[in-house]
């Protein structure tokens, strides 16, 4: 969003200097211009902010539709830094050995602490930051999709705009029979910060929440997911105000179009368990 200049030319360094072949960068600016950039560094400038996957998809047809030009798109948050020199090519060997996968999820690390936030282990058992495993969803700010995944189940919930909207790709990738890895040796350093900075976070948490089970689960599933959901979120004993956003946010995800619906099938929700992650929670 133009709004972390120093950040970007950081990562964009970073990304400069990995082992092998040359990885082509295209920036988007979210609503933004986008100027200092390195020469050969692809831009791409939007008119109005699309919200974190309209403007991902945005970068993703920049390499063509459903990025085609690419075998491999990686995804950096511009506040991110690859902490290793051997990331895009660690991608390209666990791609070519494993012909399923179709999602890398990148740990990410503090700069200065080196410590993994819980909420940044993409499962349920996230005590150890350092096993790598399969997994059911990824990271939004710091991953690697094999294109054909784009191509075969399209790209991110544009109405999402923030929030979930890795999920909903995820469990559209499972259901097409691809696979997705969290790689504790892939690493992107980001400072530690809390997602309720946002100032839209608890509303677009719950209307996102009820959105992507709309679109996506079986329908005696629906009630279920949701209802764990309001459980845990009234555990966590939020404030008032933040309450308050949370169930307007959920009102909304009744109320409003989720886009289309294409319910996973029943395998994939055993597929699904078996990873260790039922869709209800």
């Amino acid at each position: 969003m133009g709004n972390r200049p120093d950040e970007l030319r950081a990562l964009l360094d970073s990304v400069a200097k990995q082992d092998g072949d040359r990885v082509e960068v295209v920036v988007v600016g979210n609503g933004s211009p986008v100027t200092g950039v390195p020469e050969g560094v692809r831009t791409v400038e939007l008119p109005e902010n699309l919200g974190i996957p309209g403007g991902r998809n945005a970068g993703i047809e920049a390499f063509g539709p459903s990025g085609a030009e690419m075998d491999i798109l990686l995804f950096l948050d511009d506040d991110g830094l690859l902490a290793h020199h051997d990331t895009a090519e660690l991608c390209r060997q666990a791609f070519a050995a494993d012909p399923k996968l179709g999602i890398i999820s990148f740990r990410i690390a503090d700069p200065d602490t080196g410590e993994t936030q819980r909420r940044h282990v993409p499962r349920l058992r996230a005590a150890d930051p350092m096993r790598s495993s399969r997994v059911t969803t990824f990271l939004g700010g710091a991953n690697a999709v094999r294109t054909k995944v784009f191509a075969e189940v399209g790209g991110l919930p544009d109405e999402f705009f923030y929030a979930h909207e890795e999920t909903d790709l995820a469990w559209r990738a499972l259901d097409a029979g691809w696979m997705i890895d969290y790689r504790s040796d892939m690493v992107l350093y980001h400072p530690t910060t809390a997602p309720s900075r946002h100032a839209v976070y608890h509303r677009m948490v719950a209307r996102n929440r009820v959105w992507l089970a709309r679109r996506n689960l079986p329908a005696p599933l629906v009630p279920v997911y949701l209802g764990v959901w309001l459980l845990l979120t009234l555990a966590r004993r939020p404030s008032v105000p933040a309450l308050k956003a949370w169930f307007g946010g959920f009102k909304e995800g009744w109320t409003t179009s989720p886009g289309p619906r294409r319910p996973m099938r029943w395998r994939t929700v055993w597929r699904l368990t078996r990873l260790g992650r039922p869709p209800v929670i």
